[in-house]
């Protein structure tokens, strides 16, 4: 019985091991990218996020819940997501090489604009 035991604590401790290897390389990842990005910034090629997220308050009123950098045809683009004064959440989607605002998505858009 104990070595049965053992086993079943040995599977369990590598399956956490295997976990958080995953973990640490997807923290990697993601730093690299953020890394990258930071790289474009001081380049020119990119705006910097924190000038978008100071034009979005100016303009509108709400709290970020995410921010993700995507990639189409390599172009980068913001997508930002904001929750306002009513609860409602708003995506917002930003040309990181300009900070021109794309689009916008969501329920009640002018409760979060600004006057």
């Amino acid at each position: 019985m104990p070595m049965k035991r053992f086993n079943r604590c040995i599977k369990a401790l590598t399956l956490v091991a295997v976990g958080l290897m995953a973990c640490q390389s997807l923290v990697a990842a993601d730093d690299d990218e953020w890394r990258s990005l930071h790289r474009e910034v001081e380049q020119g090629h990119v705006v910097a996020l924190s000038e978008v997220l100071d034009w979005l308050e100016r303009h509108y009123i709400g709290q970020v819940l995410e921010v993700e950098l995507a990639r189409d045809a390599d172009l980068p683009r913001y997508e930002i997501e904001m929750i306002g004064p009513q609860g409602q959440v708003v995506a917002f989607e930003f040309d990181a090489t300009t900070g021109e605002m794309l689009g916008i998505e969501g329920v009640n858009i002018d409760g979060m604009t600004r006057p």
